[in-house]
């Protein structure tokens, strides 16, 4: 059975596993990210290599889930998030020179999606979406039972949604600052009057689960935002599962809130004096959270292979070291 070393590349480490074509973990770790601001490419590819090196003999290939507006085909970087220094940079085809191997670099947020459509809460979905709130927002769309990506590879990037027509020009109108970690955090701070720096997600949780009223409120302001932005998800897209993954989705009362914002808001669209048909997807936890994205990469990888069915691509094949079309 074949093996394959999977990379996570995320903004403070870079998480990797040897997987079977199963997506089975058979070891896995992490090495720091190279920050943007004291290193370049060529320190993050050594950070690579110190993990490629021990794992070289046993693999057949190499499969990356990063951040950035790639083509999933050629791994080309047209951004790359919070690793700029891979932009414009052809990180597929420059690794699997790098390192003899067949190499393939899929986004985060997709990777993701794929994750959910392979084995998850999406399996067996035509029409769906996975909302993965992170430091940012990410996901992916799978429409007709194939991840719908964009003829730029932008499909997908809720982060750029601008939620505040009053104000684009501020970061916090764009639904990647207000709809992730840092924005429920924001949201918390307005009604403690408290550094908004000093949460996080198990913080937050354990107040509000506590009955904290005030982070209770944030959190309702927060699901009031998130609710608003599925329902335009299913608006345009006609969704029959929307799929929520990141650190606080597992926690039941995120969901709870949701779901109380989601039936506040579909019962009092005024629209249904009108028309009183509108419907609601499903909403529901990802299967896959820390693993995601490996899982989602690996897929991608095998799909670009040819050893799984066609997710929307070309048929292309990885061969020889290299990617060709």
């Amino acid at each position: 059975m074949n093996n394959y070393l999977v990379f996570d590349i995320g903004g403070t480490f870079i998480k990797y596993a040897r997987m079977d074509e199963h997506a089975e973990i058979c070891e896995k770790g992490k090495v720091p990210t190279p920050w943007y601001e004291e290193h370049g490419k060529e320190d993050f590819y050594q950070a690579l290599d110190s993990v490629v090196e021990n794992f070289k003999n046993r693999i057949s290939g190499i499969a990356l889930s990063m951040p950035g507006m790639l083509d999933n085909r050629t791994g080309y970087c047209m951004t790359a998030g919070y690793l700029p220094y891979l932009c414009g940079s052809s990180v597929a085809v420059e690794l699997s020179e790098r390192y003899g191997l067949p190499v393939t670099v899929e986004n985060d947020g997709k990777c993701a999606a794929l994750a959910e459509y392979w084995r998850g809460s999406l399996k067996g979905c035509m029409n769906g979406a996975v909302v993965v709130l992170g430091s940012g927002v990410a996901g992916g769309i799978i429409l007709d039972g194939k991840l719908y990506r964009g003829n730029r590879f932008t499909a997908g990037e809720y982060s750029f949604l601008c939620t505040q027509d009053q104000s684009p020009d501020k970061s916090d109108s764009y639904w990647g600052i207000s709809g992730g970690a840092q924005g429920l955090a924001r949201c918390v701070a307005k009604y403690t009057k408290e550094d908004w720096k000093c949460y996080d997600g198990i913080t937050i949780f354990q107040r509000a689960n506590a009955g904290d009223a005030e982070v209770l409120k944030g959190l309702k302001d927060f699901t009031n935002t998130l609710a608003v932005q599925i329902y335009n998800l299913n608006i345009l897209l006609d969704l029959d599962i929307i799929a929520i993954g990141g650190g606080i989705s597992q926690q039941p009362l995120l969901f709870d809130c949701l779901n109380a914002s989601l039936e506040e808001m579909h019962k009092n669209i005024p629209l249904r004096n009108i028309t009183p048909y509108i419907p609601q997807p499903r909403i529901t936890n990802c299967k896959y959270y820390n693993d995601a994205n490996l899982i989602g990469a690996l897929y991608h990888y095998l799909t670009l292979s040819g050893s799984k069915t066609n997710v929307g691509e070309p048929a292309e094949q990885v061969k020889e070291g290299r990617i060709l079309k």
